[in-house]
Formats: C-alpha cells, structure tokens, sequence
C-alpha cells in the first residue's frame, strides 16, 4: 500500500547563482521567473491536494463499507434472536440454545466490523489536505524570507 509520503510532490529548487543572474537580469525577467515559478508552485500544490482528497476518500469509503456491512450483520442478528424466540417458545432447549449462539456470534461480527469501520471513518477525516496546506504555509514564509533579504 503506497504511503502519502511516496505521493508527495517535490517542491521546485531554487535556483543557484549559476543558472539565472538576478544581479544583471532586468525587472521584466524577474517578474516573468517569479510568475512561472509561483505557476509550478501552485500546480504541485493543487497535485498534492488532489491526492491527498482521493486517498481520504478512499477511506471514507472503506468505513462507511464497513458500518453497512455492520448494520447488514446486525440485522442477521436479530433474525437470529427472533428464531431463537420462536424456537424456544415451540420447542426446548437444543433449537433455540443453537440459535441463541449463532446470533451471539453475528452481533460480535457486528461489533467487530463497526469499530474497523468507525477507525477507517475517523482516519479520513477531517477531508482537508493537510499537506498541501502545510506546503503552502511554508512556500509562503519563504517568500516572505526572501522579501526581507
């Protein structure tokens, strides 16, 4: 399963002295550089974002899967207890003791596939982009940096 950190776009590097000579560049290339640099920015970012939103609603998927299957159980389950009581009142013991314990045993699947759901749901949540907003907080205070220089 691949990792949020494995989908992460790279930021752009910035650029060394070598490769673009700010000193002797005029006002209309810096500004052209800036604006494509902020487009590439802004592209990654909204990458991130998107994967980021397909991953968590991938797992919102999951859990809601796994609450429907739990309510799917569930009703089995009653199922189970309303032949139970219909056993018991018709017959003895063995039938309905039986039929006592299949439902105890669906209504722990139940249980068990309600808290698996309930954990995928949470993981998912809140749908933010966290990293993304991450990222541009900080590509932010970098070019506030960079500002003051």
């Amino acid at each position: 399963m691949a990792t949020q950190t494995e989908h992460r776009v790279q930021p752009v590097d910035p650029p060394s002295p070598g490769r673009f000579d700010t000193a002797s560049a005029s006002t209309a290339e810096l500004v052209t550089r800036m604006a494509d640099q902020v487009s590439t920015l802004v592209r990654d970012e909204l990458k991130l974002a998107q994967l980021e939103l397909t991953q968590k609603g991938k797992k919102a998927g999951l859990g809601a899967g796994m609450f429907g299957g739990a309510g799917v159980v569930a009703l089995y389950g009653v199922g189970a207890l309303v032949t139970a009581a219909i056993a018991g009142l018709a017959l003895v013991l063995p039938v309905w003791a039986s039929a006592l314990v299949v439902a105890v045993v669906l209504f722990a699947v139940a249980g068990v596939l309600a808290l698996t759901g309930k954990k995928e749901f949470q993981q998912a949540t809140p749908p933010v982009p966290a990293e993304a907003v991450d990222g541009v907080k900080r590509d932010i205070e970098t070019v506030k940096e960079r500002a003051h220089r």
